[in-house]
């Protein structure tokens, strides 16, 4: 481990509060990435000496903002496992986490990767608006994936039946959540990132659908 990966993991200890069996499971998410990022980018190169705060930490502080003891767990775009991976590494065996990632490549991925972990989750690869058709949760995520406008309108399916969106944002998360309550009716709070001064995250709730 290079000095500033190591750098990096310790800042994140110090920001997530995990046992040691999950910092095992991360350590294989993190290895099996390294390993896959050589033939398909999963992540951006340039964060790699800094996955552990920027995409680790980033995607484990979501779980606090998550109601306690979710049953089921959704997870669109997962990409490279964030924050899906991550969260189920945390909830191992208590949640039902399920991973939407059309590409197949990075689906393939997520397959491998949470066989290494030996965690529990259900990978659909295939778009989501197939995925979600039918299926309900507690807690509905996506990061890095679309506006929030488009984020709301592919998640609704979940939404209107109670689950709660967590939704990491950038310095745009004020604009984008006015734009968003053009075209939906939902109530919406602020939380800060432990990671980034600037991002927020955006818990959404209450959702009743298209604005009137």
């Amino acid at each position: 481990m290079s000095d500033a990966r190591a750098a990096d993991r310790a800042a994140a200890e110090r920001l997530v509060d995990v046992s040691r069996e999950t910092w095992a499971r991360l350590d294989t998410l993190v290895t099996t990435l390294d390993r896959w990022q050589a033939k398909t980018n999963l992540v951006a190169p340039n964060t790699l000496d800094e996955i552990w705060t920027r995409h680790i930490a980033d995607s484990a502080q979501l779980v606090a903002l998550a109601p306690p003891e979710p049953a089921r767990w959704v997870d669109i775009g997962s990409g490279g496992g964030f924050p899906g991976l991550v969260v189920a590494a945390i909830l191992s065996g208590t949640t039902d986490i399920h991973l939407v990632e059309s590409n197949g490549k990075k689906a393939a991925f997520l397959r491998e990767a949470s066989r290494a972990m030996g965690v529990s989750a259900n990978i659909h690869a295939e778009r989501a608006e197939a995925a979600l058709a039918g299926l309900s949760a507690d807690v509905v995520t996506a990061r890095a994936l679309a506006p929030l406008t488009a984020l709301l309108g592919i998640a609704a399916p979940l939404l209107k039946t109670g689950a709660v969106g967590l939704f990491p944002k950038g310095r745009e998360a004020s604009a984008e959540l006015t734009e968003a309550e053009k075209s939906w009716r939902f109530r919406a709070s602020f939380h800060p990132s432990l990671t980034d001064e600037i991002a927020r995250i955006v818990r959404v709730e209450a959702f009743e659908g298209p604005a009137g």
